[in-house]
């Protein structure tokens, strides 16, 4: 399931976020890349040690925080602490890989399953040339380059991999999600009734059979949550 959530991140905080990395510095990105990841890695990355790095999470997740969709699509459990990288000059792509299913939260003994893989676009299609983000799935290879602010949520299992960045400069955050319906299948029946409902509401109020689909939806949460 690819799920587009549009302005994650709406213009003021996304500009705070663009003005505290032009001040980072980078550093070589294939240190938080597993083993065969980090043999295709060709990007910069913001450090754990930035000083920018506490505000930039801080900004990303209060905004996760109130975006409906994203907790809708997600229904999110842990999110790993966001990661922002950068793409240009010769540090200018990501080859084909495979994100590591289980990450541990830097520092703690905190293990996050990455059900779902989310990237949040910084700087919009107008600021490079190249860097798509392509993700295979059964229907073929999905070409994803969003405006500055919007966001992409996909599952952690696919490959993916993204196109050298010909010109310009391509910077994103990029984390991971553990949900709490493990099971893809059932995030996405949760998902389209959850969207069913809110059309229906709109459109009947809460009228006795949208009551009872949301008993339904509600039902089946509490059934393939997880404890």
């Amino acid at each position: 399931m690819l799920i587009h959530v549009k302005g994650l991140l709406p213009d003021e905080p996304l500009q705070r976020c663009r003005q505290l990395l032009s001040k980072a510095r980078w550093a070589e990105g294939g240190h938080t890349a597993g083993t065969q990841s980090a043999k295709v890695k060709n990007n910069l990355q913001l450090p754990p040690d930035a000083a920018q790095l506490p505000e930039l999470r801080s900004i990303v997740i209060e905004y996760l925080q109130k975006n409906a969709l994203f907790f809708s699509a997600s229904l999110p459990r842990r999110v790993f602490p966001p990661l922002f990288n950068r793409y240009d000059g010769e540090a200018n792509y990501f080859g084909d890989h495979v994100d590591n299913a289980v990450r541990t939260v830097p520092g703690t003994a905190e293990h996050v399953r990455t059900d779902i893989s989310c990237t949040l676009f910084l700087t919009g299609p107008q600021d490079y040339e190249g860097g798509e983000l392509i993700i295979e799935d059964s229907f073929g290879p999905r070409s994803i380059k969003l405006p500055a602010g919007d966001a992409i949520l996909y599952p952690a299992s696919s490959v993916h991999r993204v196109q050298p960045v010909t010109r310009g400069s391509r910077t994103s955050c990029f984390f991971w999600i553990e949900s709490m319906v493990r099971e893809a299948e059932h995030r996405r029946i949760l998902f389209d009734m959850d969207v069913a409902i809110l059309n229906l509401r709109q459109s009947d109020g809460d009228s006795a059979p949208v009551v009872s689909l949301t008993s339904c939806y509600h039902n089946l949460l509490r059934l393939w949550a997880l404890p």
